[in-house]
């Protein structure tokens, strides 16, 4: 197989240590290989990545009590650091992480098959967001740097940490979305475990020596190994505060049920999600197409904010199915550093079974594959399906696939798919394609309470990362976004005195001495 030299795997790696207490920790115990569905050779055959530690629950724990000395009831050094001095620490990381992208990239190809384009932006992306989120640190400081009076009390508010927390990222953007998470709860002043997703778990190497150099002792441990095996023990210890996962819904519901203290517990959650199109008769169905076809095959449809279900006006839908089946069929198939591959390997074994389900269930209760390569299955793909007509006792039609089968529904009456939506699981985002304004304004003001984002003539997405990213139902909690996330990790907390002589005293000594990190009124320029 003819693979660029600056791709290739010209040596595995032995992921032997773990992050705990500002020490790489050799680990000697049992070890897991990491495969790439990705075949080096011309004859198909999974290919060796590495091998990474199978940490137990000592080791977890181990974690936790890092992370918890670490914060020692709030005295820690991390949380009582002067804000400039957490922002200067995380611009020596994100410098460091600047050197590795050529590495990063290559593994997020081989290791959960995501293509060159897209795997150089989500590098990036993640970069762009680190910034952002320092400059966005920066001005929330900037604008606490003062004193407010009311009812003849002096207050100096600031946002503190939450404590401890655990950190659980995905498998889809495991440098991206885990930095969403990551990121914005380091800087706040909490300290973090944090265990990399199954697939996507080698790329995090070359950036364990960043954190260790970058941070205090015990502020970020990374530690690795199966879920119920390092995540629960430390949720049933009790000492985390916050649960950041972005995942499935049983996997939250799963941790947050151990913790013996739930009602502390803090969540910030990203889950699932069956978002929606809804292609209405007016429809400019040239975009409504390239649209659809970005929104339900980019990442081969493994994307929470992926189009999982298109609901087509009647009028339109032969036309609209004919067009965009060709589309699909038109996808170029290839491994991901091949110039215009769209469809990609799939990074878990048994998805293509799966989704083999899902069509079989399908096509025996009355919908055919209106796509000339649907179904067509390898050892690491299976060609996106277009099923049509779809109903409500198919399994495509509830679950969400996280894959690539694509799921269409007819209607007539715009209430069909507002119902559905009404009574789904999910409610995280929309696209809508039409154009009348007097048909769009009432869906809008229904929409908007269905879900969290509606995407006019325009596919389901994340970014600008400056928005808010959140959900209703069984979506998510909290909300993620530069500026939003620094809240969700964070909580009001302030400094209140009676405006008398003797506090003001007090308050003017604080700030001529710079005694305190909290009691300041310093302005970062």
């Amino acid at each position: 197989m003819n693979i660029p030299e600056q791709y290739q795997i010209k040596e595995t790696i032995t992921q032997n240590t773990y992050l705990v207490d500002g020490k790489l920790k050799e680990w000697t115990g049992a070890t897991s290989e990491v495969y790439s569905f990705i075949s080096s050779t011309e004859t198909y055959q999974p290919t060796l990545l590495g091998t990474i530690p199978t940490l137990g629950e000592n080791e977890a724990l181990e974690a936790l009590n890092s992370a918890v000395n670490a914060y020692n009831k709030g005295q820690g050094l991390w949380p009582t650091m002067k804000v400039v001095d957490r922002i200067a620490c995380m611009e020596k990381f994100v410098e460091q992480m600047k050197t590795k992208r050529d590495a990063i990239v290559k593994l997020l190809m081989w290791e959960i098959g995501k293509n060159l384009a897209d795997s150089e932006k989500e590098f990036d992306r993640t970069v762009e967001y680190i910034y952002d989120t320092i400059e966005d640190y920066t001005q929330m400081d900037r604008d606490s740097a003062k004193f407010e009076k009311h009812g003849g009390v002096n207050a100096h508010i600031r946002r503190g940490p939450l404590g401890v927390v655990l950190c659980l990222g995905p498998y889809n953007y495991p440098l991206n979305e885990t930095f969403a998470l990551l990121i914005p709860a380091i800087i706040m002043g909490n300290t973090t475990i944090f265990k990399p997703a199954k697939f996507g778990v080698l790329l995090l190497s070359p950036l364990l020596e960043a954190f260790q150099n970058s941070f205090p002792k015990g502020v970020v441990n990374i530690i690795y190994g199966r879920g119920r095996t390092v995540a629960s023990p430390i949720m049933k210890d009790g000492r985390v505060d916050v649960l950041a996962l972005i995942g499935n819904s049983k996997s939250a519901n799963a941790l947050q049920s151990v913790h013996p203290k739930s009602n502390r517990l803090r969540m910030v959650l990203g889950l699932e999600a069956k978002n929606p199109a809804i292609v209405l008769k007016d429809a400019d169905l040239d975009l409504a197409i390239s649209e659809c076809i970005a929104g339900t095959t980019s990442f081969n449809g493994q994307r929470c904010t992926a189009l999982k279900v298109l609901y087509v006006h009647e009028a339109i839908v032969d036309e609209f199915n004919k067009r965009f089946s060709e589309k699909v069929d038109a996808l170029q198939f290839g491994n991901p550093w091949e110039a215009g591959a769209k469809l990609t390997p799939l990074p878990e074994p048994d998805k293509p079974a799966y989704i083999q389900e899902l069509i079989d269930d399908a096509t025996e209760k009355g919908a055919k594959i209106i796509n000339k390569k649907g179904g067509e299955t390898t050892e690491n793909y299976i060609f996106p399906a277009v099923l049509y007509p779809v109903t409500k006792d198919m399994r495509v039609y509830e679950e969400e696939q996280f894959g690539p089968v694509i799921p269409v529904i007819s209607f007539s009456d715009i209430e069909e798919p507002l119902d559905d939506m009404a009574a789904s699981n999910y409610g995280q985002q929309v696209s809508l394609f039409g154009k009348d304004v007097n048909t769009l304004a009432p869906l809008i003001d229904t929409l908007v309470n269905l879900v969290c984002r509606v995407n006019l003539n325009s596919s389901c997405q994340r970014g600008p990362d400056v928005y808010p990213f959140t959900g209703r139902k069984d979506s998510a909690v909290a909300t993620l976004s530069v500026h939003d996330a620094l809240r969700s990790f964070s909580i009001r907390t302030f400094v209140a005195s009676k405006d008398n002589e003797y506090n003001n005293a007090i308050l003017t000594e604080l700030l001529q001495t710079r005694a305190s990190n909290f009691v300041s009124t310093d302005y970062i320029l």
